[in-house]
């Protein structure tokens, strides 16, 4: 049990990459995006192909979220007039797009048949092996404490400001002078690369990839995930992962697979999703809120100089 246990903690991991990159686009600026699956789809094949190529899987990181980040662009600036629903539907369509290219490019990613047999992660010399999953938890564990710091960063700088101003009205942070369009595309390209990166760590954890992991269910359950933990907040949205997936392995964890049916993790997402937004519909626990304090005293500082 406590082997399923770390299994648990292991995707955690990599779905708050993904729930981290959604937050940014969804969470600070405001965009309804459902093609989470993707850019995970895009960083898994990158590994995947690259470390077969004969490319370390640290080689293949950058590359796989400038590739991620460069499809952000792309999606983002044709569809930066859309919103709410039209947005939705408009990334749904290009994280399906992306599916059947890779189910249809057989000379690239196999086809439906998918990669196989992916090298492992080398680190100073040492085999991070799936099936030492204490080691590759670490691995995750320290990078996901390195994204989510530089993230924190981003939020309480002038564009993690900004970013929440285009969420709050997007008219009024246009004539204050923000460039909407510039920080939009910029918030899908980083939410993408990050989205990514967890998809290299996906295809080093399986050792494999194929179209199949790539579903709708995918992006649905990162969406559900930023909800669920409180869009807006980086910490929040990494407790909403954990809670997925435990929900999501709970029936193995327990030992009730065989009559809890698969079927049924769609219906307790969906009477969760109905109960936060009825009782707590800021999230666990919800947005989070800026200290303006120190903004507010340096201004108040170069106001009195002026005097």
């Amino acid at each position: 049990m406590f082997n399923f246990f770390i299994l648990i903690l292991i995707y955690t991991c990599i779905y708050a990459f993904m729930s981290l990159g959604q937050n940014l686009i969804t969470g600070y600026t405001g965009m309804l995006s459902l093609c989470a699956a993707g850019f995970f789809a895009i960083g898994s094949y990158a590994t995947a192909i690259l470390t077969k190529l004969g490319w370390s899987f640290w080689a293949t990181l950058p590359v796989a979220a400038i590739l991620s980040a460069i499809m952000g662009i792309i999606i983002g600036l044709p569809t930066l007039r859309l919103k709410g629903d039209y947005l939705a539907i408009a990334t749904l369509g290009f994280a399906e797009i992306v599916r059947n290219v890779i189910n249809n490019w057989d000379s690239l990613t196999n086809g439906p048949m998918g990669i196989q047999k992916i090298p492992q992660i080398m680190v100073f010399g040492m085999n991070v092996s799936p099936y030492k999953k204490y080691g590759f938890l670490l691995l995750e564990v320290v990078m996901l404490l390195i994204c989510w710091f530089l993230l924190e960063r981003l939020a309480s700088s002038r564009m993690g400001r900004a970013l929440e101003a285009i969420r709050e009205d997007e008219i009024a942070a246009n004539s204050m002078g923000i460039n909407v369009t510039k920080y939009k595309v910029v918030s899908f390209a980083l939410g993408a690369a990050v989205t990514g990166i967890a998809g290299c760590l996906q295809a080093e954890y399986t050792l494999s990839v194929s179209p199949g992991s790539f579903v709708f269910m995918v992006s649905i359950m990162v969406l559900c995930t930023v909800v669920l933990g409180g869009m807006g907040n980086f910490v929040a949205v990494i407790l909403g992962a954990f809670i997925i997936q435990f929900i999501s392995y709970f029936p193995q964890l327990v030992g009730l697979s065989n009559i809890i049916p698969a079927q049924a993790k769609q219906i307790i997402f969906g009477l969760i999703l109905v109960i936060m937004m009825i009782y707590r519909p800021q999230g666990i626990l919800g947005r989070k809120e800026r200290n303006n304090k120190k903004a507010e005293k340096a201004w108040l500082e170069k106001k009195e100089a002026k005097a």
